[in-house]
């Protein structure tokens, strides 16, 4: 390659060019870390990543309104485990997005703008062991970041609240530790979907050169997959795409857990991230650094990295249908036996930690029978996500021969994700308060969110 003028002739006389080699890749690590760590841009993120969330989490946790909207964010008053999940949610649909634009879309693309790749070369003598510094360098910068959202979210909602159970997506509760260790799972599987897309920034940045799209191009990306999760696409196509990790830690916190969605979802992510990054080595090492003016090459950006990739996204298709068990191009894994079992299983649950609350005799779920009768729009034959899903669940309480019921209108998004609203009786789940002999508590059977498993079947 024509880069080879550069990084194999250094400046020196005969009898020092034969002992001349190659910086070590050890030594260029160091040099590319350095070189990131002392960019201003990327010392205030770093300071940020682990202050900023720790604040925000304390704050919101001791509001009287709480982001009822997003997964975990009703429980922020009774548990510290709650806020670094409402804290992953949204770091997987902004903060992670940004922070891979901004680190690895542009580790290539400053060489360009600074006109610095001669020197860089000359410095280093292999263009490969370059590129291999600057993946290493970005990548550790990176992970130095999600590590810092979720630990300093981590001790602002335990500081804040402290280590107290918390209610999963299902209802039952999970203990202090299984809460923690849950929650540490969740942040290590997002950094699958945070990899492919540091991927993709380093394609951007080595197919771009200097242009600002290079660095954008993880961001819109990521917001590209945001809006695909939220059509009703057919289960493959969904956790096809390299971000449905940052939906599918949910599962997590079910029991028995729904590993299913999540490993795919991990291992879809990890495919794109290893393609993206030898893509971007493939046309690093193709380039004419001999060329002052390069500022990308839109026909190779073409051929080398947006087909390969589209294709790629096609193979992974092909690939994950078999495993999820439903055509590649046709169900949305939400059907009314699902939702019916989600629904009765969260409530029986729930209605424990009620009944516990109101000093009841306790009650097993095996003795409550729970059932659940959903219609979707008014049909028995409901599917598919939508706002208009409603739902009676039965129960039975030992000694008394009446069958209570209550009512729930249901929210279920295209991901499985459902928010039910309680519509009566009062006295069970009309209120969002219930009277305790210590006073009035937040009623849990108001509303409470669950999940509905797009697969099959559910393997814990």
């Amino acid at each position: 390659m024509t880069a080879t003028i550069a990084g194999e002739r250094p400046t020196v006389d005969d009898g020092q060019a034969g002992r001349a080699r190659p910086v070590s890749v050890a030594r260029g690590y160091r040099f590319e870390l350095v070189k990131l760590v002392s960019q201003w841009r990327v010392r205030l993120l770093v300071l940020a990543c682990w202050i900023v969330p720790a604040l925000f989490v304390a704050g919101v946790s001791q509001q009287s309104t709480l982001p009822v909207d997003t997964l975990f964010g009703r429980w922020m008053l009774a548990t510290g485990w709650a806020g670094p999940l409402v804290m992953l949610g949204f770091a997987g649909l902004y903060a992670l997005p940004l922070l891979t634009s901004l680190v690895a879309g542009d580790v290539f693309a400053s060489e360009d703008r600074l006109g610095t790749w001669r020197h860089l070369l000359v410095a280093v003598r292999s263009p490969r062991r370059i590129f291999v510094a600057k993946v290493s360098a970005s990548l550790t910068v990176i992970v130095l970041l999600v590590a810092g959202l979720a630990v300093s979210s981590v001790v602002g909602g335990v500081l804040a609240i402290g280590g107290h159970p918390l209610v999963g997506l299902d209802g039952h509760l999970l203990s202090s530790g299984d809460a923690a260790g849950r929650v540490a799972l969740a942040w290590l599987s997002a950094l699958a979907p945070t990899l492919a897309l540091a991927g993709i920034g380093l394609l951007g940045s080595v197919m771009l050169g200097r242009s600002p799209m290079g660095l954008l191009l993880p961001a819109i990306v990521a917001l590209a997959m945001q809006l695909l999760q939220m059509l009703p696409l057919p289960v493959a196509v969904r956790l096809a795409l390299p971000g449905y990790a940052f939906i599918s830690w949910n599962g997590l916190f079910t029991s028995p857990a729904q590993l299913g969605p999540l490993l795919i979802g991990v291992a879809v992510s990890l495919v794109w991230a290893v393609v993206a990054t030898a893509l971007a080595y493939v046309l690093f090492m193709r380039r004419d650094f001999t060329d002052l003016s390069y500022d990308g090459s839109g026909r190779r950006a073409l051929t080398a990295g947006i087909l390969p990739l589209a294709g790629l996204l096609v193979v992974t298709v092909a690939v994950v249908a078999p495993a999820t068990g439903i055509p590649p191009l046709s169900g949305s894994g939400i059907e009314q036996d699902k939702v019916q079992s989600s629904v009765a299983t969260a409530f029986s649950h729930l209605y424990r930690m009620q009944t516990q609350q109101l000093h009841r005799p306790a009650v097993t779920e095996a003795q409550l029978k729970s059932s659940a009768a959903c219609t979707k729009g008014g049909q028995d034959d409901g599917e598919g996500a939508g706002n208009d899903w409603r739902c009676v669940v039965s129960w039975h309480l030992p000694g008394v021969k009446a069958t209570g019921q209550a009512i729930y209108q249901l929210d279920v998004t295209p991901d499985g994700r459902f928010m039910a609203d309680g519509d009566g009786p009062k006295e069970v789940n009309g209120y969002f308060l219930v009277r305790t002999p210590e006073g009035d508590a937040p009623n849990p059977l108001w509303q409470f969110d669950g999940n509905v498993e797009l697969l099959p079947t559910s393997k814990g």
